[in-house]
């Protein structure tokens, strides 16, 4: 066995994550499995009233449900993440882990989307082209021939001239991970790299891995009671807003600033100490509305963000935010989430998209104002749900643009009129009072910086995990740098939390690598052919 096989003696050392995101839950459960590190002696901290970070899920069948977005698993890609959570019990199913749990559920359910484009007219569009002409297959070759760091602060929208994104292709890839045109080329490449034998399958997103329910409770709960087993401290509605460093050379935190319900507070850091920082989050300063009220863009002071900014002004080394963190215009998108008496309206999708609830995966209104797409989980989606209730989630790239029937743009718009807006694109229109009588909510929910991660950026805008010179500081989020892997994934964050715990531990023990698809004959035959459909 690799790496220590007998409990060591840490003595007092307490290690404090700030942030309870999936990467910091990954962080402890790595301490406590790898490292036999007590449990007591780990600090979780935490500024929202409920933990687990951009992976939610929350609400009741009286008030309709929410999931402000659906991160995508993939089973040939997330290997740390797959090598976690095979060691975390299900709380579901004695003597399964997570990672079994959802793969069986996963392979029961496959994914196979009959309908991923659909038009204005309401028809479902043939995507096995990609739509290519010569001259972006020509830019896509020499993109993937382009070492990365000649495409600092580069733009998508730099490297493809116009008809390419009118392709299939772009309209599948960009809705798929959340892209814009203008998002950062290399990331794009790197996405393009890393998901390559995804390329061959775009047009019914079969790599998809579904959980059981929202990822709240199929991947986060169990992560908690794993850690609540061995008496991890969580403290919740707790802000830390700003970081102290010890004088010199050098990256030593000594203390923790943070706010509380009894107002201001520190946490004091003995020489030992770790802290491990989520430096942004992509969720800062979500909003929900309801089904009468929109949910208002408010951008100012990201908790994340403003701890990231407070730090890195202190210490060379810790990256700059402002990339990220000060464009909310170009970072924004808009969800949300339909709760229904009865399964009328999903029978409908059902019927019009040819997939059962769970089968499916997103569809995509090409010619929406909104860039409007949809998502029909496996029902029910959240536990509480009950018997007579149906859930599905959607989501819009362009909140800023007026809609094709309800004449406002999406960010000014209830939930109903999301709702509304989303029935004509389907062409629902004779049933749509029907349909808006089994209405429990539509809960939207605003994101000004959801997907700040993919912003035009040097590379030395995203700091190391573990920065050079650091004694006790690491950096977990989707906003660090890992070579080869990409953001916007739950692998990077349980990979970014491997690294730390790792490092700053000193526990040699190997991490799983990036598995090498675009190396693969085979896959790269099937990217080429798929390139020229």
């Amino acid at each position: 066995m690799e790496g220590i096989t007998m409990k060591k003696d840490y003595g007092n050392k307490q290690v404090y994550f700030v942030g309870g995101g999936i990467a910091s839950l990954a962080g402890a459960a790595y301490l406590i499995r790898d490292c036999h590190f007590k449990g007591e002696n780990i600090h979780i901290l935490e500024g929202m009233h409920i933990l687990g970070g951009s992976n939610d899920g929350m609400g009741t069948p009286e008030d309709g449900f929410v999931c402000r977005g659906g991160r995508m698993l993939n089973e040939e890609t997330y290997e740390n993440f797959w090598e976690l959570f095979s060691s975390i019990p299900s709380i579901e199913h004695e003597g399964m882990s997570v990672t079994d749990e959802i793969l069986a559920f996963d392979h029961a359910h496959p994914t196979h989307a009959n309908a991923r484009l659909i038009n204005k007219d309401g028809e479902v569009l043939d995507v096995m082209s990609m739509g290519f002409d010569k001259e972006d297959q020509m830019a896509m070759g020499k993109l993937l021939l382009t070492p990365e760091e000649k495409l600092d602060h580069l733009k998508i929208s730099d490297w493809f001239g116009p008809h390419f994104f009118e392709t299939n292709f772009w309209y599948m890839w960009q809705t798929t991970f959340a892209f814009q045109k203008w998002s950062s080329l290399f990331e794009f490449q790197r996405y393009m790299f890393r998901m390559i034998f995804e390329f061959s399958r775009i047009q019914t997103l079969e790599g998809v891995t579904r959980t059981p329910y929202n990822q709240y409770e199929s991947i986060i709960l169990p992560m908690k009671a794993y850690l609540d087993d061995h008496g991890v401290d969580f403290t919740i509605k707790c802000t830390v807003t700003d970081l102290d460093f010890k004088e010199g050379e050098g990256i030593t935190v000594t203390t923790i600033h943070y706010q509380d319900q009894d107002g201001d507070g520190i946490i004091r850091l003995q020489e030992d100490d770790i802290c491990i920082v989520t430096n942004g989050c992509m969720t800062d300063g979500a909003t929900l509305g309801d089904l009468y009220t929109p949910a208002p863009l408010k951008p100012e002071h990201p908790i994340s963000g403003d701890l990231w900014a407070n730090i890195a002004a202190k210490k060379s080394g810790l990256g700059d935010p402002k990339p990220f963190f000060g464009n909310a215009e170009e970072t924004n998108w808009e969800s949300f989430t339909v709760t229904m008496k009865g399964n009328k309206l999903l029978k409908m999708i059902e019927k019009y998209s040819r997939n059962v609830p769970g089968s499916g995966a997103l569809m995509t209104f090409k010619d929406s104002s909104w860039l409007m797409s949809m998502v029909v989980a496996a029902q029910p989606h959240f536990k509480a749900q009950t018997a007579d209730e149906t859930i599905f989630w959607g989501y819009a790239l362009h909140t800023n643009k007026v809609g094709d029937y309800v004449k406002k743009p999406m960010r000014d718009c209830t939930g109903e009129e999301m709702l509304i807006e989303l029935l004509h694109h389907l062409h629902f229109d004779e049933e749509m009072d029907e349909i808006m009588k089994d209405v429990v909510n539509v809960i939207p929910c605003m994101m000004p910086y959801i997907i700040s991660q993919f912003q035009p950026r040097a590379m030395t805008d995203r700091p190391q995990v573990v920065p050079e010179g650091s004694t006790n500081l690491a950096m977990i989020s989707q906003f660090v740098e890992i070579p080869e892997d990409m953001v916007f994934t739950e692998e990077f964050s349980v990979r970014a939390a491997r690294i730390a715990v790792y490092t700053l531990m000193g526990l040699d023990k190997k991490i799983c690598p990036v598995t090498p698809h675009r190396y693969d004959v085979r896959t790269l035959l099937k990217a080429l052919n798929t390139c020229y459909r």
